[in-house]
Parts: C-alpha cells; sequence; structure tokens
C-alpha cells in the first residue's frame, strides 16, 4: 500500500497520533509519501528520524496511491483536497483539532481504524464540488477555483450591507439584502451554512444550499436546490469591492462583476471507515441523544 500523507501540527494533539501512524505503518510496511512542509515540521520537532519521499503538488499524487492521510481538523482536508484534486485518491482524516466533521478518526482509535484500512473495510463516499468563474476575468480569484464547503460573497470594508441579486439557471430569485450570501454543498451544510442557520443535508443528496448571512428582510430564507442549478450572482454595494471566498480561499471582486457557480465535472472521495458513518458523527458533534429526557 502506498499513502500520501498530509497534515498541520498542533504540538498538545498531533504528536502522539503521528508518532502511532508511523509506529503502525512502518510494522505494516505501509509506503509513506509525506507532503514537503509537513515532513520538515516532523523533522524540526525531531518527531521522526527516518528520511521519506516528498511531494510538493497535485502533479506528484499519481494513481499508484491508495489514499491520503489527512492530519488535524476538518480545514486541514479542505487543503488536502486542493493537492488530491481530480486524482480520485480518496482522503482519510485523522481528527487532531476540534468540531471535526470531515476529520472522523478520532486520536484513541488510530490503530484499530488504520488495520480496518489495511484490510480495506470501508466505503467511499463521493463529495460534490462548486465552481466559480467571475465575468470579467479576475486575476485575483485563487488558482485553484473549486470548493468543498461552500463559495461565499460578503461584504468587505464596510459595515453596510450588500445587495446579492441571484439568478438560478437564468431565472430572477431574489435580491438579498445581507451581510453576504452561502451557496453551500452537503459537505458544507455542516458548517458556516449550519451556523447562519441552513439546514443539514447528508453527503450523498444531489442538491446544494442557498443561506443569507444576517438578511434584513426576516422572510429571506435558506433554500436547498439541485446540485445540476448554474447560479449566477451580481453584488452591488456602497464600497467598490466585495470578499468572495471559495472556502478558507479569498479574493476581492469589484462591485457589479458577475460569479457564476455551479457543480464540477469531478467529486472529491472521503474514506469511510466501517461504524464511523455520518449520522454516527452528527450525534457525536451536536450531542443528539444526550438529552436526559430521551
Amino acid at each position: 500500500m502506498k499513502v500520501a500523507i498530509y497534515g498541520q501540527y498542533y504540538q498538545n494533539s498531533t504528536e502522539p497520533i503521528i508518532r502511532d501512524i508511523f509506529v503502525f505503518f512502518n510494522q505494516n510496511h505501509v509506503e509513506m509519501v509525506i507532503e514537503a512542509e509537513f515532513l520538515k515540521i516532523l523533522y524540526e520537532k525531531q518527531l521522526i528520524k527516518k528520511e521519506y519521499k516528498t511531494f510538493t503538488s497535485h502533479t506528484e499524487l499519481t494513481s499508484d496511491f491508495d489514499l491520503m492521510l489527512s492530519i488535524g481538523g476538518d480545514g486541514t482536508i479542505l487543503r488536502a483536497a486542493t493537492l488530491v484534486r481530480d486524482s480520485g485518491i480518496p482522503i482519510l482524516g485523522i481528527n487532531a483539532g476540534r468540531l471535526g466533521f470531515l476529520a472522523s478518526v478520532q486520536k484513541d482509535n488510530i490503530e484499530e481504524f488504520l488495520q480496518f484500512v489495511l484490510d480495506k473495510k470501508y466505503t467511499i463516499s463521493p463529495r460534490t464540488l462548486l465552481s466559480l468563474s467571475c465575468t470579467p476575468k479576475n486575476q485575483d480569484l485563487p488558482e485553484i477555483n473549486f470548493a468543498m464547503n461552500e463559495i461565499t460573497v460578503s461584504r468587505k470594508d464596510t459595515t453596510s450591507m450588500i445587495t446579492i441579486d441571484t439568478y438560478l439557471n437564468g431565472e430572477f430569485l431574489n435580491s438579498y439584502w445581507a451581510d453576504g450570501l452561502i451557496i453551500a454543498t452537503p459537505t458544507g451544510s455542516t458548517g458556516y451554512s449550519m451556523s447562519c442557520g441552513g439546514p443539514i443535508l447528508t453527503p450523498d443528496v444531489k442538491s446544494l444550499v442557498i443561506t443569507p448571512i444576517a438578511p434584513h428582510n426576516l422572510t429571506a430564507r435558506p433554500l436547498v436546490i439541485p446540485d445540476k442549478t448554474e447560479i449566477r450572482l451580481k453584488v452591488s454595494g456602497r464600497e467598490e469591492q466585495y470578499l468572495v471566498s471559495l472556502d478558507s480561499r479569498i479574493a476581492s471582486i469589484r462591485n457589479e462583476s458577475v460569479l457564476t457557480i455551479k457543480k464540477t465535472p469531478f467529486k472529491i472521495n472521503m474514506l469511510e471507515i466501517t461504524g464511523e458513518t455520518f449520522l454516527k458523527t452528527l450525534r457525536k458533534k451536536l450531542l443528539w441523544g444526550e438529552d436526559k429526557r430521551n
């Protein structure tokens, strides 16, 4: 088995996780190829001494990789997805962060779950992505032009609300007068959209969520639409620019530019260990069933 390893370093929570992973994989003769900057940190912290092969970009993640192991939180997985891109390599998240809906393997169960991986006791959960284009073309938009969680437009240098004219497949939907607007995938429905009152979607739902951020008109509610819908946004406001984000990548866009959002032709494959389902994660992370009256 050949595994790509990518991670973020958090001293108090990451070190025992890293040691357990490397010990297990070395004992089971798994070939590890480590993202170069992450490996540099591991050497500096003296967590490992052995030499390993490295990768620095998506072009080096070829079809002979069985999976990518992401060590960190959900944000780390979103960055790992920018390396995997359309290669089809599945991602397994080891949770060294906090809430973690995507990073499903907890530090107390690492060896058990990695054994499941070796025994191929897992399923693949394909995740929908969103792409973004801008008219006129904007040079500040991130080179990696897709989002796994959400694409968001929001106000930039003002406390005033912005107006977001929204069209679905060319038909006018609404002019949102708000702090911003979130277009979320099912994966992203448990992120920013949920914190703004949006619904939770299971990962296999073929839908997207449009969620306004602090809308002035209280009748503006989150809306679930088919994921094949093409969404067009035109933003205006008192300032010359507003912000657009693709997950954690942010750019400034001039007012009156037209943004087009649609589903990408490829998906990111998340590796789901037997027994660690999305519904189980919801129950644990949102404390469903913890009410003593249940």
